[in-house]
């Protein structure tokens, strides 16, 4: 059984940190890209961004770049996102997601599974 489990989110102040985990479990973990999305009240779900498998170049929405930064432990089949400079335009569920390929990163629809999501609420 496939399972993605995240973890850490949390309440946080404006121009704060703080980081999530995703532990994935019932898959080959190396080989899979890992993204993270997240999701607002009434809103789409929002790619965040993503990482290759060997934990090379990383991809980012340009509404987080330079803020937040995703890293992945392969033996512990663990992605992270430290998310810093927080403001309450990034409040919403994050996810954690995987797929086989590098590409369609932003398209949620190519991912084969999704954990159930951790709370990121920033508060002004």
């Amino acid at each position: 059984q496939v399972q993605l489990v995240e973890s850490g989110g949390g309440l946080v102040q404006a121009g704060g940190s703080l980081s999530l985990s995703c532990a994935v479990s019932g898959i080959g973990f190396s080989a899979y890209v890992v993204a993270w999305f997240r999701q607002a009240p009434g809103k789409e779900r929002e790619f965040v961004g993503a990482i290759p498998t060997n934990g090379g170049t990383t991809r980012y929405s340009d509404s987080v770049k330079g803020r937040f930064t995703i890293s992945r432990d392969n033996a512990k089949s663990t992605v992270y996102l430290h998310m810093s400079s927080l403001n309450p335009v990034d409040t919403g569920v994050y996810y954690c997601a995987v797929k086989l390929a590098f590409a369609t990163l932003y398209d949620p629809l190519q991912y084969n599974y999704w954990g159930q999501g951790t709370q990121v609420t920033v508060s002004s």
